[in-house]
Parts: C-alpha cells; structure tokens; sequence
C-alpha cells in the first residue's frame, strides 16, 4: 500500500469561521462538524480538521496547495476581491506580488490565526 496523507488537524481560535475562510477562497466546501473538527476535503482526498485552540496554543504553521493555471486565476480573484493581504515570498514581505518560480505562478496569504497559506501552479 502506497503511503498517503489522510488529514491534518489545523488550530484556529474559531474553527468554523477558520474553515469557511480557506474554503471560499479554494473554492471547497465546509463539512459538517465532526467531533471537536471542522473539515474541509481537498480534491485529493486531504483533509484539513480545523479545531479550536487557545490563541496561546496556537503555532504558526504551512500549508502549500498545487492548483491549476485556471483554479490559480480564480483563487489570486477571490484573495483580490476578498481584499486578503498576499505576498509573493514565504516571509510575507514582498506584499502585493505573485512568483514566477518554477515556471509557474504562486503566492502566499495568511489565513485567520497567522498560518501561512501558499497557492502555487508547480510544485
């Protein structure tokens, strides 16, 4: 059996606002809360588990989503209009911009708590 990421369980201080946040941005859908998480699946069968935590509790982590060019151009839309803060280096300085690395385009914004989020079209 191949070796496959099943879920991660990401800390928010309000888990549902949290999920429906990179679900509207990703364009994915909400589950229904399960236990203490709220899920969102991605299209490879990922899930993330958003849970409440302590504002103290919570670390800042990564998350990295490989889109298409056309999933690209309507997510860096929804980040426009969303009026969400993005940057085109995983410090989160260089402000307004996109990469090119790769060959392809990608971006980073943080999500409710500080998690940096990361859109990009080649891995």
């Amino acid at each position: 059996m191949a070796v496959e990421l099943n879920h991660t369980i990401i800390h928010a201080q309000d888990r549902q606002a949290s999920a429906e946040f990179l679900a509207r941005i990703l364009d994915l859908e909400v589950g229904a809360p399960t236990g203490p998480f709220v899920p969102v699946t991605t299209s490879n069968g990922v899930t993330l588990d958003f849970m409440n935590a302590d504002r103290d509790a919570i670390s800042a982590q990564h998350y990295a989503f490989l889109v298409t060019e056309e999933e690209f151009d309507g997510i860096f839309k929804r980040v426009q209009e969303g009026d969400v803060s993005y940057y085109a280096d995983p410090a989160m300085r260089q402000a307004g911009q996109i990469n090119t690395r790769g060959g392809g385009r990608g971006f980073y914004f943080a999500d409710p708590v500080g998690h940096a989020m990361e859109v990009l079209t080649r891995a």
